[in-house]
């Protein structure tokens, strides 16, 4: 039996091969019959059900015209035989249940012993290359709570495709070419005039946060008065009505780059290098890593921007109105057709963003996966729209949606807004209830769901706190083998046939379940399975830790019992690592 056999997919493949028999003799020579986007192997919610339950027979017997029962019968006639079935059953209508053998679950603990951090991996992705672009937040201020869900949620996700054995590859988009950084270059400036006496109407709406002043400050450091312009007072002001506040800010922009000229290019390079840096410092301290940071600029220094344009217009695709090159989006379901060229030549952020996901296919990906913000739903259709008319396999790309984080502190929810600073960064909530609590509780929940992140919670050391209860198992774990000094080796030899009573069974499927639950979660882009599937196996360690002596008289027993939880650490331990959490092995 291999040593990180997969239960769920072992029997999987067995009713395969009985459906093929099964087929064969209930319609010979008859195709099209292969009902098994259906077949689901799931774990038994009862034991008496035996350990996990198949539903084939109910799915075959319509399109066989027969009772799911006598299907049923049929297919564990034709079922092949295994080692680690002890026996098949019919229940209800036709389910059928299959009990596992006692030694074939009791085999798991020297089956994670001997992989150790490999236990758990599959071969879902079989080696295709799967892209994850995850956070690529516009590189205007520090990172906030908000973008830190998105950071722990994709580098969660990529670490599971990684461990179902997709070849990944992390990726942060920079926004380095846009209007968001013409908007903090202007905002660093002006700053910057502040300090050298310049009486200015500070806009509401360009980023002010400290670290604007910050670089302000900087930058009059290192260069004094050389960017100072006499008659920088042409940008005080504001708009006549509400609805001027852009066309004004516009104008402000195109102001500083006219009065700078060529220093322009400066203060906007510097702005972009200090907070791309920052923001690369504060991921890497988060423990997220990216092996591409892919630049916008790129995409309009090679030509690919202006050449995605053109195959769309080659296509039929675009269409001119009042000067600008329109996107036929509607054509594809979105709500409205798209700009991509406005009509004094520049291309529109789509315009970007199109020729970049035409890169990521040239690139050759099996699987694009972006992590949005779920603000960013009304953006999908004009995207898919894109790769349609470019001719590219849409069904490739797939969008995981996440929902912002909402801060509580004593209470209290705290607002986060990056244009005026009033907001709770990334850095500042890990140095209050550090990295492993905010990996954690970021992947508590669904990415697609509302999270309400509790400080006081986070902070805690008491079992109501998630990961201080995962930590926590593992460490009593190490805190048994460390009384026990033993060597770790001889666990192998361990009589693993001595664990036989309730909390051990319990342990033992959970230890099982492992290689599934990672299949699953990436199945289904949703990493907080494993931190839902560490909890319960901590709740059963720690049930057995209450109701067990493991430091026992009886040799044989001590050590099947110190095998057992040292592989429950170690599946701990490999769990904590996909979502980027410490095992500890003190506390």
């Amino acid at each position: 039996m291999s040593v990180t056999l997969n239960f769920q997919s072992h029997l999987h493949e067995l009713f395969m091969q009985a459906l093929d028999v099964v087929l064969e003799e209930q319609n010979p020579g008859q195709t099209g019959l292969t009902p098994t986007a259906g077949l689901s192997i799931e774990r038994s919610r009862q034991v008496s059900h035996g350990d996990y339950a198949c539903n084939l027979a109910m799915q075959l017997a319509k399109p066989l015209r027969k009772s799911p029962r006598d299907i049923a019968q049929a297919l564990i006639a034709a079922l092949p035989g295994s080692a680690v079935v002890e026996k098949v059953e019919i229940a209800g209508a036709g389910f059928i249940n299959v009990f596992i053998t006692t030694a074939a679950k009791q085999a798991v603990v020297k089956a994670v012993l001997q992989a150790a951090d490999g236990y758990g991996r599959g071969t879902l992705g079989a080696g295709r290359k799967a892209q994850v672009e995850f956070v690529s937040a516009n590189p205007t201020g520090p990172l906030h709570v908000g973008h830190g869900r998105g950071a722990a949620y994709g580098a969660s996700l990529a670490n599971v495709l990684d461990a179902a054995g997709y070849k990944v590859s992390r990726e942060y988009y920079v926004n380095d070419a846009g209007r968001q950084m013409d908007i903090l270059a202007l905002s660093t400036w002006l700053r910057y005039l502040e300090l050298h006496g310049a009486q200015l109407a500070f806009p509401g709406n360009v980023y002010q946060g400290g670290y604007v002043r910050d670089m302000a400050q900087q930058i009059s450091a290192a260069h004094g008065t050389r960017y100072v312009r006499a008659d920088a007072e042409v940008i005080q002001g504001t708009p006549s009505a509400e609805e001027d506040a852009d066309a004004h800010l516009d104008a402000l922009i195109a102001n500083a780059k006219r009065l700078l000229g060529e220093d322009y290019t400066y203060i906007h390079n510097y702005a972009l290098t200090e907070q791309l840096g920052d923001c690369r410092n504060d991921l890497a301290e988060f423990g997220v890593r990216f092996d591409e940071w892919f630049s916008e600029q790129s995409l309009f220094d090679n030509g690919l921007v202006a050449r995605s344009v053109e195959t769309l217009k080659a296509g039929n695709h675009l269409y001119q109105q009042d000067g600008a090159w329109w996107f036929r989006s509607t054509a594809f379901g979105d709500e409205k057709d798209r700009v991509v060229q406005r009509d004094n030549g520049l291309y529109t952020y789509f315009a970007s963003d199109i020729a970049y996901h035409l890169n990521k296919f040239e690139r050759g990906f099996d699987r694009i996966i972006n992590v949005w913000g779920a603000d960013h739903h009304g953006y999908i259709p004009r995207v898919n729209g894109a790769l349609k008319a470019l001719g590219l396999d849409s069904s490739k790309l797939t969008i995981a949606l996440v929902q912002f984080a909402v801060l509580y502190r004593n209470g209290q929810k705290t607002s986060m807004s990056t244009r005026s600073g009033e907001f709770v960064t990334l850095r500042e909530l890990r140095n209050e209830v550090g990295n492993d609590a905010t990996r954690f509780f970021y992947v508590l929940r669904k990415s697609d769901q509302h999270l309400d992140f509790d400080l006081d919670l986070a902070k805690s050391q008491s079992n109501e706190n998630p990961v201080y209860y995962v930590q926590y198992a593992h460490a009593r774990v190490h805190s048994v083998l460390a009384q026990w000094d033993g060597e770790r080796a001889d666990l192998l030899n361990a009589e693993v046939k001595l664990l036989e009573s309730d909390y051990e069974r319990a342990l033992l499927q959970k230890l099982i379940d492992y290689p599934q639950m990672i299949e699953n979660a990436a199945q289904d882009l949703a990493p907080h399975l494993i931190a839902f599937y560490l909890k319960e196996l901590s709740a059963d360690f720690h049930s057995y830790y209450n109701a067990s002596r493991f430091l026992v008289e009886d040799e044989a027993v001590k050590c099947a019992r110190l095998a057992l939880i040292a592989a429950t650490a170690q599946v701990l331990k490999n769990g904590l690592a996909l979502l980027g959490v410490s095992a500890p092995e003190k506390m």
